[in-house]
């Protein structure tokens, strides 16, 4: 990836859809997530993380047209996020991230980004 390419446009928008399907199976298998999720089909959240995903690393904002602006602190907020829960998060997301092929460059970026987001959503 060079530094005139998005994260979208190095990934593709398959690639991310992929990531965040392995996420979810992650999500899936670990308890301290998936009691956040109370619905039974963890569909309608890998739909909405991927198209967030999606427009955050450069591509289309559909996100924004169907949920209007993300306010991911406040959509979270109602759960207790703490350095735990942050890394336990990470950990699934690190291990979605190992299921699809990324470059080295491309790999660190999103991880900063989501290292920069799972820091932020603490509050506890």
């Amino acid at each position: 990836m060079n530094s005139n390419t998005s994260i979208y446009e190095a990934v593709g928008e398959a690639k991310i859809k992929e990531m965040v399907h392995h996420f979810y199976q992650k999500v899936s298998q670990t308890p301290e997530l998936r009691k956040l999720y109370p619905e039974e089909d963890l569909e309608p959240a890998e739909e909405r993380l991927f198209l967030f995903l999606i427009h955050v690393f450069g591509g289309p904002h559909t996100y924004l047209e169907k949920r209007g602006h993300p306010m991911l602190r406040r959509r979270h907020f109602q759960w207790a996020i703490d350095d735990k829960m942050r890394n336990v998060w990470l950990d699934c997301m690190s291990h979605a991230m190992d299921q699809i092929e990324l470059d080295t460059n491309t790999r660190e970026a999103m991880m900063g980004y989501f290292i920069k987001v799972a820091n932020h959503m603490i509050n506890q």
